[in-house]
Parts: structure tokens; sequence; C-alpha cells
């Protein structure tokens, strides 16, 4: 296994932290749009917090794409 050196860490940190950025705020925003809103396409708003929190990136996009009620 090779683990990475603080340096390296360093280098590849202007790549990750927009990435890791651009997740929790979408994760925020299904959460906050899945509790305020009174239903959801498919399924229940039980299984997409489910959804949107333990599948990491592609849980929020799922949602958002066809989990999200039209307005």
């Amino acid at each position: 296994m090779n683990i990475l050196s603080i340096s390296e860490v360093k280098e590849l940190l202007p790549l990750i932290l927009p990435i890791i950025l651009i997740h929790v705020t979408l994760v925020i925003l299904s959460v906050k749009h899945i509790l305020k809103h009174p239903r959801v396409r498919i399924g229940n708003k039980w299984l997409w917090l489910f959804i949107v929190i333990l599948i990491q990136i592609i849980g929020p996009v799922l949602y958002f794409t066809i989990g999200r009620e039209e307005e």
C-alpha cells in the first residue's frame, strides 16, 4: 500500500478541495430540499435522505435529476 506524504497531499489539495466543497454543498442543498418539500417523484423522503447521505457524490446528483418533484 502506498501512503501519501504530507508534501504529496499539499500538491493534491488544490485539486481535491473544490470537489469536496461541491460535494458538501450538493449534500446540504439536497437534504434541505428533501426536508422542505412535501413530496418526491420516486420513492419516499427517507429513501432519498439515505441515498443522498450515504451514496457519496452520486446520491445528490441522482436526487436532483430523478427524485426531485417538479415545483
